[in-house]
């Protein structure tokens, strides 16, 4: 197994195309080509993170957040960042990073924390724009089907509940070969008419070079015509956040005791108590502040994030109660997804579950 097989099958889970723009994720040090002797699975890579790696012979670290977050200009050791990169080189091993690809994903990070505090009716909170195209392409008829089929495969087609949908429509297509051309219908220099279908597929925009390439393989024209664009249907699949419901109501004290208990942290930060029941529950691992009006608007009862400032309390606005309760609180259960799901994919190989703790926040 080399490097890329791994980033293969955690891309199944989280494509990098949903990541945010501002994030730097992927691999991150080392070579895609690299044989795997051992993976590590981590929140955070620090110096001690990697130490790990290298006593437990595993030259891939697979971590949440990536070490390289701004460019990096010269590597001299004098910083935290430039030791973790020179020693990962140094011994050959390779960081990848997920972060809000992972974010952004139905089964990523927020799906962990409604797990946890056991949701149910969970959706997306936030769902990303621009994540579905549309492709259209014309097809002889004698060849739709096999041409339909090959894109169904690929990825596309699939709308909700639904696979294979696609939207058809016969009509005449025209074409004239030039002498370079190798027309596999009609003569060259001759205007041909051909029954063609216009066929129309919707498509996960991760999938389109794959989807293209197997509308190459599949068509028979030596031009194969076609279009795609992005469509401003929202994705209910990819995006920031989750909403879900508690399977019965809790009084405000008892719900922020048991999230405490739950989600592991040794304090809470919340704004005013609204002496009403919870019951209607959103999340957002890590920082969260900008999703609090999208919480509101949901009529969620409490947000649970991270990393709000003392301004970002007041927009509460007693109508929703907001719970901070740590940056790496609420995504410290991210490393223990990606070990069982990677453990689900590779068998009979070294998957090791990180046991240092990299929070740098402690508490009195």
């Amino acid at each position: 197994m080399i490097v890329q097989d791994v980033i293969h099958h955690l891309e199944e889970l989280s494509p990098l195309a949903y990541a945010e723009d501002f994030d730097n994720v992927g691999l991150l040090v080392g070579d895609k080509n690299a044989k795997v002797t051992g993976i590590l699975v981590t929140l955070d890579t620090i110096e001690t993170v990697v130490d790990e790696a290298i006593e437990n012979n595993c030259n891939l670290i697979v971590s949440f957040h990536p070490i390289i977050f701004k460019g990096l200009k010269k590597l001299t050791g004098n910083s935290y960042v430039e030791r973790v990169v020179m020693k990962a080189i140094k011994h050959d091993i390779s960081i990848f990073a997920i972060h809000t690809a992972l974010d952004n994903a139905i089964n990523g990070v927020n799906d962990m924390i409604c797990e946890k505090l056991g949701l149910k009716n969970r959706q997306i909170l936030i769902p990303q724009n621009a994540t579905i195209k549309k492709l259209t392409t014309y097809v002889p008829k004698d060849e739709i089907n096999k041409v339909r089929e090959a894109l169904f495969q690929a990825g596309a087609g699939a709308i909700g509940n639904y696979n294979n949908c696609s939207f058809n429509v016969d009509g005449i297509g025209t074409f004239n070969g030039n002498e370079q051309s190798n027309p596999t219908k009609g003569k060259k220099g001759i205007t041909q008419e051909e029954h063609e279908v216009k066929l129309s597929v919707i498509f996960p925009k991760h999938v389109e070079n794959a989807l293209l390439q197997s509308l190459f393989k599949a068509h028979s024209y030596e031009e194969v015509a076609y279009e795609v664009v992005t469509l401003e249907n929202k994705n209910q699949h990819i995006g920031m956040g989750m909403i879900g419901e508690l399977p019965q109501a809790m009084d405000e004290l008892t719900f922020l005791n048991d999230l405490k208990t739950k989600m592991n942290t040794s304090a809470i930060r919340h704004s005013q108590l609204l002496k009403k029941p919870i019951k209607k529950v959103a999340v957002l691992g890590g920082s969260g502040s900008f999703a609090i009006s999208a919480a509101k608007a949901a009529k969620a009862d409490v947000f649970i994030t991270a990393d709000l400032k003392y301004h970002d309390f007041f927009q509460a606005e007693n109508s929703i109660l907001l719970a901070d309760i740590g940056h790496y609180e609420s995504e410290q259960f991210t490393k223990s997804l990606l070990v069982a799901y990677l453990t689900k994919k590779i068998h009979n190989f070294a998957i090791i579950l990180s046991n240092t703790n990299t929070n740098p926040v402690k508490y009195l």
